[in-house]
């Protein structure tokens, strides 16, 4: 699974649009809820990698739904948001299946540093492997024949597209939607600068695939 997916369940409609967006410019597929009714209608049957919840819902207590999902068989790692911080609150959060919990505000890196530690912790598989060529979301790594190198999470988001489909052409507007947020202004030329990038970084890895460019179309992975 290349793409790990979090639903996020917080009734705070400006703090939920800056976690999704956060959250996707990090390499998470988000799923944005604000209320457990709608959680509820909008849970995956499977493929969930985790869930950031609210507790004070509007027409919830978002420690009941979780407990609601465990109940229902859920495996997926839970973090609870709460603006409370008193032990009781921390126990009870962990008691209806919580896995962490952080106190509003908080800092954005943590949140995203606490969910991948969670879902490396559940062996959930985040990883890629496309022809010897391995990408690890978690560290935003890609490894082949034995060596390894780091990419930023837009590098990593254009690689992870193009290895989605070894040997097709992938047109440039689909490498922007899945590289750059919705509405990002994206010149011309920065999408090449990025291309150009992860060629030298995959040349540098033995027996790498090589990015082709599709003439007038976009680029393939082959």
């Amino acid at each position: 699974m290349i793409d790990p997916h979090v639903i996020v369940l917080e009734d705070d409609a400006e703090l939920r649009v800056l976690l999704t967006r956060g959250l996707r410019e990090e390499g998470f597929t988000v799923t944005a809820v604000g209320s457990a009714a709608e959680l509820l209608a909008r849970l995956p049957p499977e493929g969930l990698s985790a869930l950031v919840v609210d507790i004070g819902l509007p027409d919830a207590d978002g420690r009941d739904v979780v407990q609601a999902l465990r109940a229902q068989g859920s495996a997926a790692p839970v973090i609870f948001l709460t603006a409370r911080d008193a032990l009781p609150d921390r126990l009870s959060g962990f008691a209806a299946g919580g896995d962490d919990y952080l106190t509003k505000p908080f800092a954005f890196a943590e949140l995203v540093a606490r969910l991948r530690a969670l879902m490396r912790r559940g062996g959930a598989d985040l990883s890629l492997e496309v022809g010897g060529l391995r990408l690890d979301p978690g560290t935003h790594a890609v490894s082949c024949g034995g060596g390894t190198a780091e990419l930023t999470p837009t590098e990593f988001r254009i690689l992870a597209r193009l290895a989605s489909t070894p040997g097709d052409a992938v047109r440039r507007r689909q490498l922007v939607e899945a590289a750059w947020p919705h509405g990002a202004i994206v010149h011309d030329n920065t999408l090449d600068v990025y291309i150009a990038r992860l060629r030298r970084k995959l040349a540098a890895l033995p027996a790498a695939p090589e990015i082709a460019t599709v003439h007038g179309v976009g680029y393939s992975l082959r």
